[in-house]
């Protein structure tokens, strides 16, 4: 485990432990990403539980640390409901879930031993678990979000409404392709190679003010929600065919950046 004092606590966060033989092989078959890596050592990997039907549940970061434990760390909000759905599904799977007292922390930079760097993007840094909790929150990350379009649990990514394509899964390697058989998997594979994706996360400059989660209008016709804001810019879920005209969100005037 990491020492404590090297990185921020990340706020809202639960922190899970696998047990059981069948641990990974029961998560390769339900979640976006492919999870086969963590066989071999210590890692980290990004991903998504979807509906039958394509939509997002949860994501949340699958973790094999240094003594070979297995984690997961979810936003708090999520964990209950993801724990009974993982339950559900694990009929005579060889596998035990049970929060733990872990904490997550994070921080930028050379990851300090014990960490794993996020799988998302290099500019997220690193993220570790401690039994104590980390430093006090330092740095922007909402700024580093809005710069590189990830979005959040519970804010960009809304349960049974997202789909993971849209929300950028596949740019900040959530999702794979070639792993075979997951829950959600037809849906999203189809739209991947069927469809062109007519809605999706934008990053946006913000002139004015306006709410997490309120509506877009372009030229007075729905086209999309701003959310996250930061610096004078903001992540927006837009419709494509609508970004080109005069968008506003509540008292907001936005453009694209």
């Amino acid at each position: 485990m990491m020492d404590p004092t090297l990185g921020e606590a990340a706020p809202n966060r639960t922190v899970i432990a696998l047990t059981g033989k069948d641990a990974l092989r029961f998560l390769q078959g339900l979640v976006s990403n492919d999870v086969r890596p963590l066989e071999h050592g210590p890692g980290l990997v990004w991903a998504a539980l979807l509906t039958p039907q394509g939509k997002y549940l949860a994501d949340f970061f699958i973790a094999r640390d240094a003594e070979g434990q297995l984690l997961l760390d979810i936003a708090t909000p999520l964990a209950a409901d993801t724990l009974r759905r993982l339950a559900m599904y694990r009929l005579r799977a060889d596998v035990q879930l049970q929060p733990t007292e872990l904490q997550v922390l994070r921080g930028l930079g050379d990851a300090p031993e014990g960490a794993l760097p996020d799988p998302r993007h290099p500019a997220l840094g690193w993220r570790g678990f401690s039994t104590l909790p980390g430093q006090p929150p330092r740095i922007d990350w909402d700024a580093i979000r809005v710069a590189h379009l990830i979005p959040e649990s519970g804010i960009e990514l809304v349960p049974d409404d997202s789909y993971i394509l849209e929300h950028g899964f596949e740019r900040l390697h959530g999702v794979d392709f070639r792993k075979g058989c997951y829950v959600g998997q037809e849906v999203t594979a189809r739209m991947k190679h069927k469809t062109e994706l007519r809605k999706g996360l934008v990053r946006v400059e913000v002139e004015g003010s306006a709410p997490v989660g309120s509506e877009i209008l372009a030229d007075g016709k729905p086209a999309g929600v701003l959310y996250t804001q930061a610096g004078g810019q903001g992540i927006a879920y837009l419709r494509h065919d609508r970004a080109g005209g005069t968008l506003t969100a509540a008292a907001a005037r936005l453009r694209l950046a």
